[in-house]
């Protein structure tokens, strides 16, 4: 065969893997550098699930929808639950019975928690106790500026949200380490699993005392004296509070070039806002069209608020009666079996400094686009939902017919590690569903890096699935 046969042979039958820079024009990337200004808004404000659920209900209410449904026009409906998950629908034009377009994301992040009984000093200072949750690295969140976000439950049965470490006339705290100089023994010699001790993730609050030397506790004191005078806080009300300790700072560009975010919280907040903003910029969907934010993802997904519960029927019921359908359990299932969705989280991008973890045939990139994971789990794809062809099929074409870069990812080698999602706990109601967003880097630490171009393709391929 001639060269130029040969080279129109391999473009048509081999794959090419595309970065999204080199398939735009400056107009798509001036849009996506704008979208990223919205996105990076959006981490700041919703550092907590809490948080999470109010930004998302505030941008639904701009946007037309509503708590209960609409008299005229298209349903356009909220639905929040314990503060922690809410769900945004909206009518198709196909009947409710024929199924829906879901996309489902976690707005939880790996974090610390104060224990409820946290306050304590010790050789002249005061902190507070933390239980660590989710999946983390602790090492990676000592002596490093920390915010506290979070609801407390006062004696009265009042609450109180309170933000403190974020504005740049507060306070921040930090969790001490050891000097270098005199680690060997209490780190150096030891794996870092064990180098780091859960237990002394101690959060330094304070070191002012109050009283005189024969004052009990009086650096404690001196701390709940301040809670007391700015919030009305006993220590009695850590019990009935949900406070959490997170990075203090803003979402930032990183790079000369200003090409990729750093933000806490991107594991799963940039699929939560790509998912939201594809919601609110659908036009005419074919199908009723649902997008679902879930809590406890991080820790398996269980309780009222994860993926485990039955929140997703409580609000397939309240649409089919929008839609003056009776939801009996027969018919609700029915429906789900007919349904499609995309499980939107995060992979985890290949490292140039850690490549040997990864199989780099089958590793995300950053920069080539939305990531669509086959299966995740472990080992033989334990614990794991596996997309079925004729889905992955479909899919491919959508995201061709609509332009979006995108690309395959495998969370590590076999047998090297692995992770789960919350597409296993949708695929019990016989439903499509596969897993599909942004790979970022540095996943799970307090500051992780996505690129721009995917958070973009991530938008743009969660619109066309909720209007397909």
């Amino acid at each position: 065969m001639k060269k130029a046969e040969i080279e129109k042979l391999s473009k048509r039958l081999i794959t090419e893997h595309r970065i999204v820079w080199d398939e735009i024009d400056e107009k798509e990337k001036e849009t996506i550098f704008n979208f990223d200004k919205e996105y990076q808004n959006f981490l700041n404000k919703a550092k907590t699930e809490r948080e999470a659920v109010n930004e998302i209900t505030r941008i639904a209410l701009e946007n037309n929808f509503s708590l209960k449904p609409n008299k005229k026009g298209p349903i356009k409906l909220i639905k929040t639950f314990q503060g922690k998950s809410i769900a945004l629908s909206a009518s198709g034009k196909m009947p409710i019975d024929e199924g829906l377009n879901i996309i489902v994301s976690h707005l939880d992040s790996p974090r610390l928690d104060l224990k409820q009984n946290p306050l304590y000093e010790d050789i002249d200072l005061a902190f507070m106790k933390t239980h660590y949750y989710g999946g983390i690295k602790k090492f990676q969140w000592l002596t490093r500026p920390l915010a506290i976000h979070g609801r407390v439950i006062l004696s009265d049965g009042r609450f109180l949200d309170i933000v403190v470490g974020e504005d740049d006339t507060d306070p921040v705290f930090t969790i001490a380490d050891i000097l270098p100089h005199l680690a060997k023994k209490v780190q150096d010699d030891k794996k870092v699993s064990d180098a780091f001790d859960g237990e002394k993730l101690n959060l330094i609050v304070g070191s002012i005392p109050l009283g005189d030397k024969d004052t009990k506790e009086r650096f404690k004191l001196a701390v709940l004296k301040l809670l007391n005078d700015k919030f009305g806080i006993i220590e009695e009300d850590f019990i009935s509070a949900e406070l959490e300790v997170v990075p203090a700072g803003r979402a930032r560009d990183l790079g000369w070039d200003r090409g990729l975010t750093a933000s806490y919280g991107q594991d799963d907040r940039s699929c939560v806002f790509t998912s939201l903003q594809a919601m609110m910029d659908i036009k005419n969907p074919k199908n009723t069209s649902l997008v679902l934010f879930v809590d406890k993802e991080e820790i398996g997904s269980d309780g009222a608020t994860g993926a485990k519960s039955k929140f997703l029927e409580s609000v397939l019921a309240d649409l089919m009666i929008a839609n003056n359908k009776e939801p009996h359990y027969h018919d609700i299932h029915k429906i789900l079996m007919k349904s499609r969705a995309l499980s939107a989280d995060v992979n985890g991008a290949i490292d140039p400094d850690f490549q040997d973890v990864h199989e780099k045939r089958n590793a995300a990139r950053l920069g080539y686009g939305l990531c669509v994971t086959k299966f995740t789990g472990s080992g033989g794809k334990y614990s794991a939902n596996d997309a079925n062809a004729e889905y992955i099929g479909w899919l491919r074409k959508l995201f061709r017919d609509n332009n979006v870069i995108w690309q395959t990812g495998e969370l590590g080698k076999i047998d090297e590690g692995g992770g789960g999602t919350v597409a296993k706990f949708l695929a019990v109601y016989g439903m499509e569903i596969i897993d599909c967003g942004p790979a970022v880097l540095s996943m799970h630490s307090p500051f992780e890096i996505a690129h721009k171009g995917d958070i973009y393709m991530t938008y743009k391929g969660y619109k066309a699935f909720l209007e397909s």
